[in-house]
């Protein structure tokens, strides 16, 4: 996959500093430089109050920050690296000011439908997204799953699934559905340990996404003794409570971080489309510079170059032409799970 960097700010230079008092003084195109503004890396965002890692001399420490008011609208999410003004001693009661948020290497977005037009970054500058699904108790639900592993390709991240309670099942099925598109996958179960797991985590950012029940906060738990992530069972009708409540960045014992999300019932992609999907393919993209305009690569768009590329090759070419077309589906006709 390509890297690609992304950067959901208008030009710093075109955010205008608006004075305390109206018409106390001219509104200028001219920002603050901040050279003495330190950098640091969002671990946490809570009301509108970030936990903030910042290196000194003896160790790091975490600030307590706001939002700058000269970042206008500009979101920070967990994953973040800022700088930042201030007191950024981490002395209890302190506060500091983030006025800058770096490019973003990598995001993971979601909206809250297929409805909403409104984008959210829900994290930032992670290598990885880890797809959390049990094989059973509760059933898998594949919507869900197909549109994580969108929100990966068409974000700039590696996908990994982790299906949990191999104990209680078989995971061949799951295993089969995305084996045209070359996706890592990791069976475990509360009685094996996470040697197979462990590597792929070791030394990257990964950020771990599920629907609630599966297992996911158990499992952060497992990979990071000291988390303390608040897991629930399952309820009598098969649906997770919900059992962490924000997005949070911790430190994994052997090197490496994992961010925990709260569970997520849903994933709209209300701002993704097939050419997001297709961008992730080198190989599919390349074909598909012969389909006619406006082609959406579904099996159902006359002429689409993938049908004669699968056609005139083996069948490993189907497989992960159906694949693909299975996430494209998930973007085109199927409701937000």
């Amino acid at each position: 996959m390509a890297g690609r960097t992304f950067d959901s700010r208008s030009d710093e230079d075109d955010v205008r500093v608006r004075p305390g008092r109206r018409g106390s003084r001219p509104r200028t195109r001219t920002r603050p430089s901040h050279d003495d503004a330190v950098p640091g890396l969002v671990v946490g965002v809570d009301r509108g109050r970030m936990t903030v890692r910042v290196e000194h001399a003896d160790g790091p420490v975490e600030v307590i920050a706001m939002r700058a008011r000269e970042l206008g609208k500009h979101g920070v999410v967990t994953g973040d690296r800022v700088r930042l003004v201030g007191d950024t001693s981490g002395r209890t009661d302190t506060l500091a000011r983030i006025v800058v948020i770096e490019p973003r290497s990598t995001v993971l977005r979601r909206t809250a439908d297929d409805t909403d037009p409104t984008e959210r970054v829900v994290v930032a500058n992670a290598e990885q997204l880890v797809v959390v699904t049990a094989i059973t108790d509760p059933e898998p639900h594949v919507g869900f799953l197909d549109r994580c592993l969108v929100a990966a390709f068409s974000g700039g991240l590696t996908p990994l699934l982790c299906l949990t309670k191999a104990d209680l099942g078989s995971p061949d099925a799951l295993l089969a559905r995305y084996a045209g598109l070359e996706v890592e996958a990791i069976a475990v179960s509360r009685d094996t340990d996470l040697d197979e797991l462990s590597p792929r985590l070791d030394g990257r950012i990964s950020v771990f996404v599920g629907q609630s029940g599966v297992g996911k906060s158990t499992l952060v738990n497992r990979l990071v003794p000291d988390a303390y992530r608040a897991t629930g069972g399952v309820s009598k009708v098969g649906k997770g409570r919900h059992t962490s409540s924000s997005a949070v960045l911790l430190d994994l014992p052997g090197g490496g971080m994992v961010i925990d999300t709260p569970g997520i019932r849903s994933f709209g992609l209300a701002d993704t489309d097939p050419s997001d999907v297709l961008a992730a393919f080198d190989d599919l993209a390349e074909v598909a510079r012969d389909c006619p305009p406006l082609c959406a690569h579904t099996a159902s768009d006359p002429d689409c170059a993938l049908d004669d590329w699968a056609a005139e090759g083996p069948p490993a070419r189907a497989e992960r032409l159906g694949s693909f077309r299975r996430l494209v589906e998930a973007v085109t006709r199927t409701p937000g799970y």
